[in-house]
């Protein structure tokens, strides 16, 4: 007999003790297909096919509240699989009568219920969509306020998976008056479901600058603030992550976070932690930099750029590395002063190797490479510059040099340095294209100088001078 007759014939047989006019029999049958259909897509898929969706929905609303638990984990179990089997779910009806469910007097029920229209409901927005049309987002608004913490838990859980989808999904979450309800609930100390709460709030605030407006609204600040620094990883990363979707839309939210305390909050708790939790909170500043000069600067004044670089040198994964990258770009991308203060903290030598490392992802170099070259074009702090000369590239050496022909004409101390450091010999040593832009470059730094000190530090004079030498008639005495 194949493992596929075995299956139909499981299958069959559990189906029938469905029917059968013992209650506990039913249950513990049901029971089975729901850890069948847990297990893989294949077994979820045999339970499909054999038509028992049907009967569980049918009994679901008659039978007692250990069925209806058990025939709701069957059809979570095998809705969390696949668009196609959550499909299967909405097909057979069963949304109508797990709705119900929700407004049953046993918790439980209402729990089992609230889990089986989540996993329905995360796969994709037409799903979703259905949840929302049979009527759930209101009794699961309802479900959070019970005092059951498991049940608040998967009710949140649920409302973060529906709104995620689209601005008109996530609106439809807020009408319900939800927001207002998880907001209050972040003082909750159960920290899986403030990871929740935090969930289901960033998917609302991400779509719009309206919905995050509403968010805010609620008074999450500071609140969400103490959530930064939870014991729990989970809620360190989800309240980041909150906080960044508010952040992202415009100059205006930006700035309420900055008057919140916000930036500082985030750049303590990317200190404090490691890994993919720092990932919300290094994008989150690397948002709010991009705004504005001023929002750039809160960022610097409390000490992000420092922060920043301890990202980008010790963290192994280059996703993290590359946020990190992004970030301090958008800080030192504004004014002279913005760049030297990604400068100081000798940033530059470290996004120039990565973005030259053949070991760096494709996205970690390319982001160093735009970071690199958004510091340079403004950075005027010539010390940060001079490594360059020696070690970059030509598609970067073009925008150091550049920056020196910027500094140089106006500032005498420098133009002195730069001779006695080594600087203007290895300028002169620079192989560039006649007429390129790079040659302009390098001719206002000659012109800096008079002409005998250029001729002195080219590469080739000394010869010229011993040629003299050789050459030179002494006069007779």
């Amino acid at each position: 007999m194949s493992q596929r007759q075995v299956l139909q014939g499981v299958m069959s047989l559990l189906r029938t003790l469905l029917l059968d006019v013992v209650p506990t029999i039913q249950q513990t049958a049901a029971l089975a297909l729901g850890r069948l259909a847990n297990y893989n897509d294949d077994l979820a898929e045999a339970v499909v096919k054999c038509d028992i969706l049907p009967q569980l929905v049918y009994s679901l609303a008659e039978q007692n509240r250990f069925y209806k638990k058990a025939a709701a984990f069957v059809l979570r179990a095998v809705g969390k699989h696949s668009p196609q089997l959550a499909q299967a779910i909405v097909d057979c009806g069963a949304l109508d009568t797990l709705v119900i469910c929700l407004e049953d007097f046993d918790p439980g029920v209402k729990e089992a219920a609230a889990w089986a229209l989540r996993y329905i409901a995360r796969h994709n927005a037409e799903l979703s969509q259905a949840v929302v049309d049979a009527g759930a987002v209101p009794l699961l608004v309802l479900c959070i306020q019970e005092p059951e913490i498991a049940l608040k838990r998967i009710a949140a859980s649920a409302l973060s998976d529906i709104a995620k989808h689209s601005p008109e999904l996530a609106q439809t979450v807020v009408d319900a008056g939800a927001v207002a309800h998880l907001a209050q609930m972040l003082l909750n100390p159960d920290a899986k479901l403030k990871h929740q709460i935090l969930s289901a709030l960033s998917q609302v605030s991400k779509h719009s600058v309206d919905l995050a407006e509403m968010v805010v609204e609620a008074e999450i600040f500071p609140v969400v603030l103490t959530c930064l620094k939870d014991k729990d990883e989970y809620v360190k990363k989800n309240a980041s992550t909150l906080i960044r979707e508010i952040a992202k839309h415009t100059p205006e939210l930006s700035q309420l976070v900055v008057n919140a305390g916000g930036v500082a909050a985030v750049i303590d708790c990317i200190g404090s932690c490691k890994g993919n939790t720092r990932l919300p909170g290094i994008m989150m500043l690397g948002y709010v930099a991009a705004h504005s000069e001023n929002l750039a600067m809160a960022v610097i004044i409390s000490k992000g750029v420092p922060q920043l670089s301890v990202c980008l040198s010790e963290e192994p994964e280059d996703h993290i590395k590359a946020a990190a990258a992004w970030a301090l770009g958008q800080i030192g991308r504004h004014t002279p002063e913005h760049a030297r203060a990604v400068a100081v903290t000798n940033t530059l030598p470290v996004l120039l190797s990565l973005y030259m490392s053949t070991e760096s992802s494709e996205d970690l170099q390319v982001k160093s490479k735009k970071a690199i070259k958004s510091i340079l074009q403004k950075c005027t702090y010539l010390p940060a510059l001079e490594p360059f000369l020696y070690d970059a590239p030509p598609n970067i050496l073009k925008h150091v040099v550049g920056q020196f022909s910027k500094v140089l004409p106006h500032d005498s101390k420098a133009r002195r340095l730069f001779v006695t450091s080594g600087g203007l010999k290895k300028v002169q040593e620079i192989k560039a294209e006649p007429g390129s832009l790079l040659q302009e470059y390098i001719n206002s730094i000659n012109n800096c100088y008079p002409e005998e000190i250029v001729r002195y530090y080219s590469p080739g004079y000394s010869d010229t001078l011993l040629q003299r030498v050789d050459s030179y008639q002494p006069l007779n005495n």
